[in-house]
């Protein structure tokens, strides 16, 4: 059968189910939104002369959380404008509504009975072949329907997303005793490929994968905690990135699930389970139970194992005494161990420093990680049918930087296990087996290929045709070119890759000389380029650091000739005769928005966060950008006939003001991206798509040429810097704020000729190149340079 899901109903509204609501209109699909009707009137309705047969009564559920999602931060929506593809109704009115729609998904309350009755009423209206799924964090998926008949049964499984659903990268997907393959496989695609997804496959027992682990963590650090006497900032000095883990650690991570929410969690587990050791350990600590009874269950609360206060002239983060149940300023927390991690790069490299210490705070790293370690593996066919989903799960959703059998090898597997060992600890039969086999590891990496362990045997890792993996080709000797900076990589089918690699990625002469070498290879033995990288962010601008240093050195020829060279190297790269795609992924600032621009098209991560901010820096963008969007603007103008003026305003606007997209569909609604440009909302997925939309150019390509540009002129400059004024007037800029703006107005506009002038490419740079020279002489600018470098944040001076 060729399914295709065209419509969706969200069965419940709370913050999951509103959320899964947005992430579907994200991607295009309509939803209906269903609640329960409420049984009171509220004082506004009242004053409103409403009954409870009034149908906004009856839809206020529904119609609440989505107005919610308009003011949530951060918003679960691409754009807010997509709020309107979600439409408000009431479970008793509007259930036989989902006869219309493809997918239907419960979010309702975590309780086993009013799941049950619910699927009894949905049953009889259900449509045969409509895909039915629960968004259930542990609650059995077949329990839940099993009084229903088969047909229905066929169509069920749980689609369990982490919240929030935009952002995390996991959703676990759980088949039903009687799920239909084609289903379960029909599910996997479209979460992955359509919504983005990281997705695993489940089995149908308590808490699934990543909460059944994630949840065993937790309560083995709190356990280990109070048995040892640490306290709550020790522990998260330690459980956090230096043991792989998120900087929300241990006990900030809590604070934001809700404390109340983890006991249930916890709890679900322990009356699940049929063994009583592991039932023990999933018993929730009276601490915990304390916490909730005195209504400090995190964050949503306003306290936790932390608590926020204002001073003063500062806000102070309190940390939970846990002897005293009293909060107190924190400590400072130093450790042999803890410094040593620190001073190296890389999770494994940290991790084996932290174990190699020899104080308490090594002791504490060990005594978790053995449990987690040895826990994982007892799961392994019980939760997961292999060590790679569960590795996955608990990078996707708990977002660990090595899941456990990752972390195994990255420790030592063979050392760690005799270790565990030597302390009387019971190491898993099939590990023991898989050492005594001849096995150093649990996965095995040869020419770029990785294999993993399974059922006793090394098993080539499926590799996915829409997920190409830079570092894979690299270690399969693809690379044609490489220097300090970046490496030109072989794709196949005559594409090759840039990618960028110095530290974050900026932009430096390496780089440069990268772009321009790569032009040449690409001329002479392949069809096209694209430029990606899967580095943390694509690019974060220019050397800022290289740069300041030579103007506090009044090196302005020095300066000249860097800018120059970028300027150039951007315009090679747009006037080169080969079809040139690129691939931005989340922040993409600066420079690394004008590496996009000389490119014939975008294909964006919808995760994508683009924007010229170099006016924070007391700049102006010079590496082509002001040049490459008034182009854009003459362009569009002169094929519609239409004033550029207003157009100009709105650039003027968003470069000023440094703004950056949420998004990249927020992106192509600032005018960053073109209507043109190809969003990708699996970000794993968009070298692929660059490769294809490269190969599609190839056939059909027709070199950019050097353009005549139409320009605003004097005329325009006046308007433009008649908005600074008023800003600067209504106190919303500062005198230097209007120095900079004043400067990239003239840019804009193409200087002090008349309006509607044609000039050239080459003209408008050497404007922004002039006005980017003079800004980096202002001391103001160049204190701006030093804080973004000291504090990662913009200076308003």
């Amino acid at each position: 059968m060729d399914r295709q899901i065209r419509r969706a109903a969200v069965i419940g509204s709370g913050v999951m189910g509103a959320s899964i609501a947005a992430h579907l209109a994200n991607i295009g699909i309509p939803s209906l939104l269903l609640d329960i009707v409420p049984a009171q009137l509220t004082d506004e309705e009242i004053a409103n002369q409403l009954s409870l047969e009034s149908k906004q009564v009856r839809n206020r559920f529904a119609s609440q959380a989505i107005n919610k999602l308009k003011k949530t931060n951060p918003s679960p929506l691409f754009d807010r404008d997509l709020v309107a593809l979600i439409s408000p109704g009431n479970i008793e009115d509007d259930l036989d509504k989902v006869k219309e729609v493809d997918w239907i998904i419960e979010v309702i309350v975590e309780n086993l009975e009013i799941k049950q009755q619910f699927y009894k009423k949905l049953e009889s209206v259900w449509v045969n072949g409509t895909i039915v799924s629960t968004n259930t964090s542990g609650i059995s998926v077949n329990e839940m329907v099993k009084d229903l008949p088969d047909s229905f049964k066929n169509h069920f499984l749980g689609t369990h997303f982490f919240n929030p659903p935009r952002y995390m990268k996991l959703l676990e997907v759980i088949p039903g005793e009687k799920t239909l393959p084609e289903v379960s496989s029909f599910m996997k695609d479209f979460c992955e490929k359509k919504l983005g997804k990281g997705v695993v496959v489940a089995k149908d027992t308590p808490n699934f994968i990543a909460n059944r682990i994630g949840t065993f963590g937790l309560l083995v650090t709190l356990n280990e905690m109070l048995e040892k006497g640490f306290s709550v900032e020790e522990v998260d000095a330690v459980t956090g990135p230096l043991l792989g883990r998120p900087k929300s650690a241990t006990f900030r991570t809590l604070d934001l699930v809700g404390i109340d929410t983890f006991i249930h969690v916890a709890t679900n587990v322990s009356e699940k389970v049929n063994n009583r050791s592991e039932q023990q350990i999933f018993e929730v600590p009276k601490l915990l139970k304390q916490m909730v009874v005195n209504g400090w269950i995190g964050e949503k609360a306003g306290k936790g194992f932390y608590q926020k206060v204002e001073k003063e002239t500062r806000k102070e983060i309190l940390s939970l005494d846990v002897t005293t149940l009293q909060y107190k300023r924190q400590n400072k927390v130093v450790g042999s161990s803890l410094e040593s991690a620190k001073l190296v790069k890389g999770p494994e490299r940290k991790l084996k420093a932290l174990l190699a210490g020899q104080d308490r705070y090594s002791e504490l790293a060990w005594n978790i990680l053995k449990k987690v370690l040895l826990y994982s593996a007892e799961k392994l066919g019980e939760i997961a049918d292999s060590i790679i989903e569960i590795d996955q799960a608990m990078r996707w959703g708990f977002n660990w930087s090595l899941g456990p059998f990752e972390t195994w090898d990255a420790i030592g597997l063979k050392s760690s296990v005799a270790k565990m060992e030597d302390e009387g600890l019971v190491v898993p039969e099939w590990v023991k087996e898989w050492i005594d086999a001849g096995n150093n590891s649990f996965y095995l990496k040869e020419n770029g290929f990785t294999y993993y362990s399974s059922k006793g045997k090394y098993r080539l890792v499926d590799s996915v045709p829409e997920v190409i993996s830079l570092k894979a080709l690299k270690e399969q000797n693809k690379v044609i070119l490489s220097n300090n900076g970046a490496s030109l990589i072989d794709l196949e089918d005559g594409i090759a890759c840039l990618e960028f690699h110095s530290p974050n990625n900026a932009i430096g002469a390496d780089i440069l000389m990268m772009i321009e070498q790569s032009i040449e290879e690409v001329r002479r033995n392949f069809n096209g380029l694209i430029i990606a990288n899967q580095g943390r962010n694509f690019c974060v601008g220019a050397n800022l650091m290289m740069l300041l240093m030579e103007a506090q050195d009044e090196e302005w020829d020095e300066v000249d000739h860097i800018i120059k060279m970028f300027q150039n190297t951007m315009l090679h790269l747009k006037q080169f005769e080969k079809p040139v795609v690129t691939a931005p992924h989340r922040m993409t600032l600066g420079g690394g928005v004008e590496v996009c621009l000389p490119g014939d098209q975008v294909v964006a991560s919808a995760e994508t966060y683009y924007g010229l901010v170099e006016t924070g820096v007391g700049l102006i963008p010079a590496g082509g950008g002001c040049k490459e969007y008034v182009s854009r603007i003459s362009e569009s103008a002169s094929e519609q006939l239409t004033d550029i003026q207003p157009l100009v305003n709105k650039l003027f606007e968003t470069i000023g003001m440094a703004k950056v997209s949420t998004s990249a569909l927020d992106a192509q609604k600032l005018g960053y991206l073109r209507k043109s440009d190809l969003i990708v909302t699996n970000s794993d997925h968009v070298i692929y798509e660059a490769k294809q939309a490269a190969l599609r150019l190839v056939d059909r390509y027709v070199p950019q040429k050097n353009e005549r540009i139409h320009v605003v002129g004097k005329e325009g400059k006046a308007i433009m810097k008649l908005g600074a004024y008023q800003m600067k007037l209504g106190g919303y800029i500062s005198d230097h704020d209007q120095l900079i703006v004043n400067k990239l107005a003239h840019v804009l506009a193409g200087g002090d000729v008349p309006a509607g002038t044609l000039v050239s490419e080459q003209y408008l740079l050497d404007l922004e190149r002039e006005a980017f020279l003079s800004l980096c002489g202002e001391p103001k600018t160049q204190q701006r340079m030093q804080y973004m470098l000291t504090k990662g944040k913009p200076l308003r001076n």
